[in-house]
């Protein structure tokens, strides 16, 4: 499962023999590639349209809740298995412990999960472009909703052409391409192929809800791993207590293998070690990418994310046979 603002295509765009799909493929697994609602392959609605706020009123938690298991249903229906192996990435992460926290039967349909980059806890997140969004933007749901912006940063032909203009190569600005994808994620020019972002920005980003970013705002500023705050008197009316509730954790006993990096901005180390702490019944690996500028991003497109991460994902799924 892909993170916020991504999308399936984001496993296949570095091609065969390097993306996590073909990789999975070629060591002879049945590959599913999920899109959570509201990113480019996931529009449709049988009552909504997308111009609409009643379509955008979603955040990570229902993902979590309502979109993991209705595909994690779907895939063991089909293949007729009791079982799955599960891998995310960022906000991947994040949806797999909302729905193993708020519906526990689903840990049971899991064989092991690799989390690529969890993010749940982001006291010490330190992307400014993120930290940024999260402070300055603490009371602006109002604003958002009354100027009707509910959709962020949608994946269409006018940006898809100015990105491949922009970023191509030789292009004068092919530099500010990916230093903008730095300040989100950390620096590591050395795993990011520069001639393939014309194609990897053709797909990225791919879309998502206004409340999925500001519900990772409220996680920034409260220090917690808790369900959408919609502000004392209505919380009082939705969970009974004036703050919202911290998603229970040690509800979660799938295996779960925590890969991590020492230069991702936006999963820092001390909170993805204060996640493993409450996963008391479920962590059975922590794996440090053995590359000390390894960022967010580059668990997707780094040159070597194959030697370097999705080795150990197949290495971690076989001492999982089904």
């Amino acid at each position: 499962m892909h993170g916020l603002l991504s999308s399936s295509a984001d496993w296949v765009v570095t091609l065969p023999g390097r993306a996590l799909g073909y990789v999975l493929a070629d060591a002879g697994y049945d590959v599913w590639l999920g899109n959570f609602r509201g990113n480019t392959f996931s529009k449709r609605h049988v009552r909504y349209d997308t111009t609409s706020k009643e379509f955008w009123d979603f955040s990570w938690h229902e993902n979590g809740e309502f979109d993991l298991p209705a595909m994690i249903d779907y895939i063991l229906n089909e293949t007729r298995r009791e079982q799955l192996y599960y891998a995310g990435h960022s906000m991947g992460t994040t949806a797999f412990f909302v729905m193993t926290s708020v519906r526990p039967e689903y840990n049971r349909k899991i064989r092991v999960m690799c989390a690529l980059s969890s993010v749940t806890f982001m006291n010490h997140m330190e992307s400014p472009i993120i930290r940024n969004i999260a402070w300055t933007n603490r009371g602006d749901e109002w604003l958002l909703n009354a100027l009707g912006i509910y959709e962020f940063l949608p994946n269409n032909e006018i940006i898809d052409a100015a990105t491949r203009k922009a970023c191509q190569d030789n292009a004068p600005t092919q530099e500010v391409c990916s230093n903008v994808m730095f300040l989100i994620a950390g620096w590591d020019s050395q795993q990011l192929n520069k001639t393939q972002l014309p194609v990897i920005l053709s797909h990225f980003p791919g879309g998502a809800s206004t409340k999925q970013i500001l519900h990772y705002a409220q996680e920034v500023v409260s220090g917690q791993f808790r369900q959408w705050d919609y502000g004392v008197i209505s919380n009082s009316y939705f969970y009974g207590s004036s703050k919202p509730p911290n998603y229970n954790l040690t509800r979660v006993t799938a295996p779960v293998a925590i890969f991590y990096s020492d230069n991702d901005w936006l999963s820092n180390i001390i909170d993805v070690k204060r996640l493993q702490a409450l996963l008391t019944r479920s962590v059975v690996r922590m794996i440090k990418v053995p590359w000390n500028k390894f960022n967010h991003l580059d668990y997707m497109w780094a040159i070597d994310a194959k030697r370097l991460v999705y080795d150990t994902v197949i290495q971690t799924f076989r001492e999982y046979p089904l």
